[in-house]
């Protein structure tokens, strides 16, 4: 099955859902970065949640979000944009195994306690940015406490990821269910009946389950129209031009000290491991057009 992402609304106009299966996305990043089996369910949950976010924004914008734990794992990053295009990384990939009493992945205590940063990228000089604290530290349950207190729109998120024996990932995905202003008492009882009932949203998408089936067994009791969806994928927003950027912004003195004791500098993107190099003649290069244009200004 393909990765993709749908969006819906009830008939009744009371719930606005979201699901997405990224299994490729998030076997691309444990790929990418060569995670360790807890890496890859934390950061697949992140790269997850990230998608589903970032397709609620405005067309040109993006919503990243960065966690940090004082566990094992310390930081995650993910970052998505409208076009269903994602990236992110974890900080520490080699985290050791870790599994809870139940024999199941930790992640909760791989990312231990700490906090949920929500920014978003509208086109502004500055980017939008809210916080909440770790509530537990499973990532669907602090992002579902984010957008209550830093959106104060009721919702419930799920995410999930199945890592197979060989640590290759089986499934992946999740959704968000958002009640909307005019939800009744009987669409709220109906929904929480519905969320009690879903146990594991990985094991239902390895099931064969699609977005639309997901979100069928979500919303039982509901009718729903698909108002968006789209394929999701694994994409890097790094090219070379950009690394000369992150060059300048290190200073002169720096690399210059670098490339006379290495003869090149490399940078290596943290979101997808591209390794770029640059030699003395093209540091000068670089480093005499910057300081032509300074002149100038």
């Amino acid at each position: 099955m393909k990765d993709y992402l749908i969006r819906v609304m009830t008939t009744n106009k009371e719930i606005r859902a979201l699901a997405v299966n990224s299994t490729q996305v998030v076997s691309n990043a444990q790929q990418a970065h060569a995670t360790t089996p807890v890496a890859t369910a934390a950061l697949g949950r992140a790269l997850s949640a990230a998608l589903l976010m970032g397709s609620m924004v405005k067309t040109g914008h993006e919503t990243g979000l960065k966690i940090i734990g004082d566990g094992p794992l310390q930081k995650i990053i993910a970052e998505a944009n409208h076009y269903g295009e994602v990236r992110g990384y974890v900080a520490n990939p080699e985290v050791d195994f870790i599994t809870n009493q139940a024999g199941k992945l930790d992640v909760a205590r791989a990312i231990g306690e700490g906090e949920l940063f929500v920014y978003k990228n509208m086109g502004l000089k500055e980017e939008y940015e809210s916080s909440v604290p770790l509530v537990s530290g499973e990532i669907g349950e602090d992002i579902t406490y984010y957008f209550s207190k830093s959106e104060q729109t009721p919702a419930a998120v799920a995410l999930g990821v199945l890592v197979d024996t060989d640590c290759s990932v089986k499934a992946a995905g999740g959704f968000i269910i958002q009640l909307l202003p005019e939800a009744s008492e009987e669409t709220i009882e109906q929904l929480e009946k519905n969320l009690a009932e879903i146990k594991s949203v990985s094991k239902l998408i390895d099931q064969g389950l699609s977005p639309e089936e997901l979100l069928e067994k979500v919303l039982t009791g509901f009718k729903f129209r698909v108002l968006a969806e789209r394929e999701v994928a694994y994409q890097c927003k790094c090219d070379r031009e950009r690394t000369k950027s992150l060059l300048v912004s290190l200073g002169q003195q720096e690399i210059e000290e670098i490339v006379a004791q290495e003869g090149q500098v490399e940078i290596r993107c943290h979101f997808c491991g591209e390794v770029y190099s640059f030699e003395e003649a093209e540091v000068e290069e670089l480093f005499t057009k910057v300081k032509s244009m300074n002149q100038l200004d």
